[in-house]
């Protein structure tokens, strides 16, 4: 018997589906590097965005072209508005259970699932639940383990990997183990960013100096909305802290353009804070409504090809503004 397993979406999806692999391997499965030979597919889905849901529903069509006889099996972040749909297709909805026995060979490291914060776009909190922790010691555990294995970089993730309770104290018994390696984690929360976790990562030779910081919109109105509590201004404050502790620092972020009712001058707030943020990378996303979150009764009033053009200079000003960079080296 043999599997095929694709992760969509998240950092948190590719931990499970590495996890999942392992659960299907310990039941005598083999893994395929192809869907067209495998009598068993998991497909691992992101329905925070319809671009996503869209993909998989794609990819499902693809495989029922190709491979007829194949059972199909969709885990990972599935709102329940379109789990009717899939079903028709003739795909299985499933959790796979007592993931966390099993470890990932990459280094991905999951300390956590789900989401407290209820941002008005996202599903996350209906589809994962709310935040639950691991152990800091399953975690170690963990880590000692793929530090034994000759793992080079250690990944933390969760939905909010910087709310995990007193997380500065889990890096330092993570950075203390012996060995040569390097630890990174996302996705940060603006608002659980702390001045301590600052300090903790400049002076910690082994935490890479990279940091994940959406902030998805720069209008304090449309933050609002988007029930993200922090301001513009406090995101920018943020921005220069980190710099100015670690200057070497690489920031990459997540912006949504075209959340409901944002007009032109707010977008150019959003700009503004590009601009000021020196972003090392943006994943910039067209907003779509979600069933099920509080943003979904609000009027999608942003036409698409406006989306596409603010999503456009976005990306133009980021990639310019890095080229400049290079140039001035």
């Amino acid at each position: 018997m043999k599997y095929f397993i694709r992760a969509f979406g998240c950092q948190f999806n590719k931990a499970d589906a590495e996890r999942i692999s392992q659960l299907l391997e310990k039941k005598g499965y083999k893994r395929s590097p192809i869907a067209t030979r495998a009598d068993l597919i998991v497909i691992l889905m992101c329905s925070v965005r319809q671009k996503s849901v869209d993909k998989v529903k794609y990819q499902i069509s693809n495989i029922r072209n190709t491979n007829k006889k194949a059972k199909i099996i969709l885990t990972g972040c599935v709102l329940e508005a379109d789990k009717e749909m899939f079903e028709r297709m003739g795909v299985e909805i499933k959790k796979f259970a007592d993931l966390e026995r099993f470890t990932p060979i990459t280094g991905l490291i999951t300390i956590g699932q789900g989401c407290d914060n209820f941002c008005s776009y996202c599903v996350v909190p209906y589809t994962r639940g709310r935040e639950k922790y691991r152990s800091q010691a399953a975690i170690v555990k963990e880590t000692k383990h793929l530090i034994g294995k000759g793992i080079k970089e250690i990944t933390l993730v969760a939905q909010n990997v910087n709310s995990y309770p007193n997380f500065t104290g889990l890096l330092q018994k993570i950075t203390k183990l012996p060995g040569d390696f390097k630890v990174k984690f996302l996705t940060n929360h603006p608002k659980d960013f702390s001045d301590e976790l600052i300090k903790e990562m400049a002076k910690n030779p082994k935490i890479i100096k990279y940091v994940h910081l959406p902030f998805q919109a720069g209008d304090n109105e449309i933050l609002k909305k988007m029930n993200r509590h922090y301001t513009r201004q406090g995101y920018l404050k943020l921005i220069s802290k980190i710099r100015k502790a670690m200057p070497e620092v690489g920031i990459t972020t997540d912006i949504i353009v075209g959340f409901p009712g944002e007009t032109e001058q707010q977008f150019a707030k959003t700009i503004e804070v590009v601009e000021k943020a020196g972003f090392k990378q943006a994943f910039v996303a067209k907003y779509s409504p979600r069933p099920g979150t509080a943003a979904f009764c609000l009027k999608d009033n942003v036409p698409l090809e406006e989306k596409k053009r603010r999503e456009q200079a976005l990306l133009n000003l980021i990639k310019n503004k890095n080229e400049k960079k290079k140039k001035n080296r």
